[in-house]
């Protein structure tokens, strides 16, 4: 019975990472649902019972959304730069050519 609960929590899970919207939504969730999936093994492995295992798919989880985001490319036009007007004043927009080429 509990392996038809686990089975079907994975599913859902599956399904609903694959309703993400943006590249880095969905690459999180990949990576979550990767990483949860190596951290129940490595818990179950090296704890042998059902705790480890679910702390074990928990810290996978968790990390492997953390690192699915923060891998995500940003498209050209996603990147922002701090620019300075000649009063003074700092504000943030899409950085320009002089950004991608070096002469900033």
């Amino acid at each position: 019975m509990n392996l038809h609960k686990v089975i079907a929590a994975v599913l859902m899970t599956a399904a609903l990472a694959g309703c993400a919207q943006t590249e880095g939504q969905q690459r999180a969730g990949t990576g979550a649902l990767i990483g949860g999936a190596g951290g129940a093994l490595v818990g179950q492995a090296i704890g042998g019972n059902t705790k480890s295992t679910v702390i074990g798919a928990a810290s996978g989880a968790l990390l492997g959304a953390v690192v699915g985001s923060a891998t995500t490319p940003q498209r050209r036009g996603d990147q922002l730069c701090r620019y300075q007007d000649r009063y003074g004043r700092i504000y943030t927009a899409p950085c320009d050519d002089r950004y991608y080429n070096g002469n900033y």
